[in-house]
C-alpha cells in the first residue's frame, strides 16, 4: 500500500514544479477521471497485481512501479516491476527452478 503512496509523492511532491511537471501531472488526473479510479482503489489494484506476482516471482517492491498512461486511442496499464528470482514451485508441472 505504501509503495503506491510513494509513486503519487513522487509525480505530486516536486520542489520546483515546470511547465511540463504540471502537464504531467494534469494528465495523470485526467486519466484517473476517465476511467473512474480513485487514488485508494489505484494503490487496492497495485496491491493485488503485486500480489499474484509474487507467486511466481520474488520482486523488488520498493522499486516496483504501477501507473496509467494515456495514449492515442487507449488507457494503458503500465508496470516495471523488478524480478529477484524465480520462485521454486515445487512438483508443480512446468515449475522453473530459482
Amino acid at each position: 500500500m505504501n509503495e503506491m503512496k510513494q509513486i503519487l509523492n513522487r509525480l505530486f511532491a516536486r520542489p520546483s514544479p515546470s511547465k511540463d511537471d504540471a502537464k504531467q501531472r494534469l494528465k495523470i488526473l485526467l486519466i484517473h477521471d476517465q476511467v473512474d479510479l480513485t487514488p485508494a482503489q489505484l494503490e487496492a489494484m497495485q496491491e493485488e497485481i503485486t500480489a499474484v506476482i509474487q507467486k511466481y516471482v520474488e520482486i523488488d517492491r520498493e522499486n516496483s512501479e504501477v501507473r496509467l498512461e494515456r495514449g492515442d486511442d487507449r488507457i494503458a496499464l503500465i508496470s516495471s516491476v523488478p524480478v529477484r528470482r524465480v520462485i521454486e514451485r515445487g512438483g508443480e508441472r512446468g515449475a522453473v527452478p530459482a
